[in-house]
């Protein structure tokens, strides 16, 4: 499935994004992660990307253009600040220099302030963006996870996007609240079941 699509979100059938400080996931316990590869002639290029329905990925648009959520993980909602500690999970690099990983990993971090993603990042969107890290400044999430979901009291808030290039930052993720009709609307259009209700969006 290729929908036109905003420029911060693709929908399917990572150019960034690293865990590090986190740990492997425990097999079977993220049964809605997808690992997206992308071949184009002799090059490959892969991120991650989470199940909304059996037959739908959601992932980081810049996924796509570099060469079934269950029923614990509901569809999004308007705000993940103010939860407790939110996940990342994916197959990114596990340290700035490093390779990436050959198993799942994932890592506990907050939602930040908003100012501490609108000092690092020029163009950062409150409305549309997700400020989140580690408040020791020691985890994140990097390289090779671009696509993966920040998954706050078991619900799918924000999608893995950008961050700093050399060092640990916040990081900027996708809201996916905001994009709620847009995904809607390429449900539809590929004729796919729609996402199950959701609290309506702030």
């Amino acid at each position: 499935m290729h929908p036109t699509h905003p420029p911060l979100l693709s929908l399917l059938s990572a150019y960034w994004a690293w865990i590090i400080g986190g740990r492997e996931v425990k097999p079977h316990s993220r049964p809605y992660m997808a690992y997206v590869r992308i071949e184009t002639g002799l090059k490959s290029h892969s991120c991650g990307g989470f199940l909304i329905r059996p037959d739908a990925v959601l992932t980081a648009a810049h996924s796509l253009s570099q060469h079934h959520i269950p029923p614990t993980i509901r569809a999004p909602v308007a705000n993940a600040a103010g939860t407790s500690a939110c996940e990342v999970s994916g197959w990114g690099r596990t340290s700035i220099t490093g390779r990436r990983s050959d198993v799942m990993m994932e890592v506990k971090l907050m939602v930040q302030r908003e100012a501490e993603c609108q000092r690092q990042f020029r163009g950062y969107q409150q409305q549309s963006m997700i400020c989140v890290g580690d408040d020791d400044g020691r985890k994140g999430s990097y390289r090779g996870d671009s696509g993966g979901p920040l998954v706050c009291n078991k619900k799918a808030h924000g999608i893995v996007s950008h961050g700093c290039e050399r060092y640990i930052c916040p990081a900027v993720f996708t809201r996916i609240s905001y994009f709620e009709h847009w995904i809607r609307e390429q449900l539809r259009r590929f004729a796919l079941q729609e996402l199950p209700g959701s609290p309506s969006s702030g």
